[in-house]
Order: structure tokens, then sequence, then C-alpha cells
């Protein structure tokens, strides 16, 4: 399996100029821990996290020193805290040139860069422009897929099976090994997470008109896609 096969697609970002407060409000509104930061043109420029946000002086949480780390502290290093914690926009507390992958690149390596580089998310790229995400959540589930045990099925049952698998990937609504889907007598299950109500009822009507199938019923449960990103 390679990147594009569990990215999260298309990726909510914000620009250099946005404020640090909008950053923070954005994380929450969408229940994500970071988000990349692009130029007008898409280009990756750098990335946010819930970390780069936890030592603000609005809320007392700027890093304070024992006198003797502080005299062991570099001028330098003493500057970037103070930038991190006071600075109103995104381009001055984000990670520049973050690591990113291409979207062919094989979950091994990604996992591999995730735990070498000891970081939670990693941007997809393609010419340089940001099209996905990967995190750890996104390993997780598509591990969890891999060994999601499936009902005997006579043949019948595995035609219809296989038929909306083929209608809901060729809809590109979701990658259909992240959910569950079964089929008995005509009679079609989905079931697992998705990011919104109109993503549901999609995969609902596509199983509806697959030829075949003679009933829909589903335990789709609305969850916004994380991420991630953490």
């Amino acid at each position: 399996m390679q990147a594009k096969d569990v990215m999260v697609s298309p990726v909510i970002t914000v620009s250099p100029d946005a404020s640090v407060a909008e950053t923070a409000n954005i994380l929450l509104r969408n229940r994500i821990s970071a988000v990349p930061v692009v130029s007008k043109a898409g280009a990756l420029l750098g990335i946010v996290s819930e970390g780069d946000l936890i030592r603000r002086a609005e809320i007392g949480t700027e890093r304070h020193r024992t006198w003797w780390l502080e005299m062991l502290a570099s001028h330098n290093t003493i500057a970037m805290d103070y930038v991190k914690s006071h600075a109103s926009k995104v381009s001055d507390i984000m990670t520049t040139w973050p690591v990113s992958v291409g979207a062919e690149t094989p979950l091994a390596e990604i996992a591999d860069l995730l735990e070498m580089r000891k970081i939670k998310r990693v941007p997809v790229v393609r010419d340089g422009k940001v099209i996905g995400i990967v995190s750890r959540a996104d390993l997780l589930q598509a591990f969890a897929a891999m060994h999601r045990p499936a009902p005997e099925a006579n043949p019948d049952d595995r035609a219809v099976r296989a038929a909306v698998i083929k209608t809901i990937d060729t809809a590109k609504l979701v990658r259909p090994y992240t959910l569950g889907i079964t089929a008995k007598d005509g009679n079609v299950h989905l079931s697992g997470l998705v990011g919104t109500a109109e993503e549901k009822r999609a995969l609902c009507l596509a199983a509806e008109v697959t030829p075949g199938v003679v009933s829909v019923t589903e335990n789709l449960q609305v969850q916004p896609r994380m991420p991630a990103y953490l």
C-alpha cells in the first residue's frame, strides 16, 4: 500500500499570514491537531501543530527556565522561545521545511519516517503542492481494515459485495477497504466511519444503485477525519 491509499484529502491548510489565534480555532473546529502552511500557489511552506501553540504568553504557559538552565541556553534559543510564545502570525511559529512524502511512497517507508523523526503526521506532495496528509491514525486504520473479519458468503453474495465495492471505488467516494461491507441474499450492510452526512448518503446511494442489491442498511458513523493528524 502507498500514501495515496490512506491519505486524508483534500487537506485543511492555512496561509503564512494567518493569525495564530485563527489557526488554533481551525484546529479545534475541525478536530485536527496539525495543519500545513501553504503559499497562494499551494506550495508547502511549513506545518503548525498543537505543540507549536501550547507555550503562549496569553495563558501563562511560556517557557520559564531555572537560573542555571537560563545560563546554559543560547541567546538564539531564548529569542526563538520568545517569538514562539508572543508571535501573532503563523509564519513566526510554524515548523519550516517539514518532511514530506510523495503519493506513491510505500506505507513502510512512511512508518519508518514517522518513527525516526518522532513526528505524528507527514504531508503528501505532488509537484511541490500539498495533496494529502498521512498520520499515525491513518496507518492504524489501514491495519485494522486488513484484519476486519468477513462473514461467510455464498458465491452470489460475494459477487454483490464485489459489485458494491467497485461502484464505491469508481465513484471515488471513499476507499472501500476502510468500510465494513457485507452482503446476504442481496441485502447489503455498510459500517464504519465517514467524514460527513453527505458522504454517508452518497455511499448508501452507491450501494442502492448497484445491480443485484435488494436493500441497503447501514451503521455509518459521521466523524470528521483527523488525521489526524497527530
